[in-house]
């Protein structure tokens, strides 16, 4: 039985959900622009959920339905880190963790052209951003932000990549900075790239950092925001330890 929509998802944020409920109608709200993630749909001027997870919000106005899965769903708009497989005269074929394997125009670079073509083992890890994602058809990929600026996007040089649940990643990809990041962030120096396809990146100058940052990351998930800070505060003491 499906729930009563209400004209505010404020209750509904951060709260465990299921196929069915609506949580936001449309029809009180004007001049309000929302972007719907995974796992939400709108029917006529209902926002309903199609599968269980929990309710998030992101400014300005995008909310989704995050939950735990290793399966990724391509969406156009997502960024994501995926592992080159193959390469073809017009096309690089690339692992996204999807239900197929996706191509990136070998032209999808910023000033990208035929005499600068970039050339990529097997093997190769990238952050790529989803441009297309239309069901029955391979996932297409760029190495530019929406303004066809490389930005972020583009070779993860060493470093350490780790697969996670769908869920982890959107969670460290969350606005204001995950607990995890943040206290990891303060005193430690790394880098990371997150994919919502559920792969994190991390490099750093020693590999005892990346070995702790790694650890925490794939710790954090089942977590509170509390207990995050004091995981991390203790993996830092035994690193000081063992140095």
């Amino acid at each position: 039985m499906e729930n009563k929509p209400t004209s505010s998802p404020t209750s509904f944020v951060d709260q465990s959900v299921v196929p069915g409920d609506v949580v936001l109608d449309l029809s009180n709200m004007t001049n309000q622009t929302l972007k719907l993630g995974g796992g939400l749909r709108q029917d006529c001027d209902a926002i309903s959920v199609m599968k269980a997870g929990k309710l998030r919000f992101s400014n300005p106005n995008k909310y989704w339905v995050e939950s735990s899965q290793k399966r990724y769903v391509p969406r156009a708009g997502d960024s994501v880190l995926g592992i080159v497989v193959d390469s073809k005269a017009d096309n690089f074929l690339v692992d996204i963790k999807g239900p197929g394997l996706a191509f990136l125009p070998v032209l999808a670079f910023e000033g990208g052209t035929r005499r600068n073509i970039p050339k990529f083992e097997i093997g190769t890890l990238l952050y790529v951003r989803v441009v297309k994602a239309n069901p029955g058809m391979n996932p297409e990929l760029s190495c530019t932000d929406a303004s066809g600026k490389a930005a972020e996007f583009g070779l993860l040089k060493d470093g350490y990549m780790f697969e996670s649940s769908t869920g982890l990643s959107r969670m460290l990809l969350s606005s204001p900075t995950c607990p995890v990041l943040d206290a990891l962030g303060k005193k430690l120096s790394f880098e990371t790239a997150v994919g919502l396809n559920g792969r994190v990146w991390v490099n750093a100058s020693s590999p005892s950092t990346v070995i702790v940052v790694a650890n925490a990351i794939m710790n954090s998930e089942s977590l509170s925001g509390v207990q995050q800070r004091i995981m991390v505060e203790k993996l830092i003491q035994n690193l000081k330890l063992s140095t």
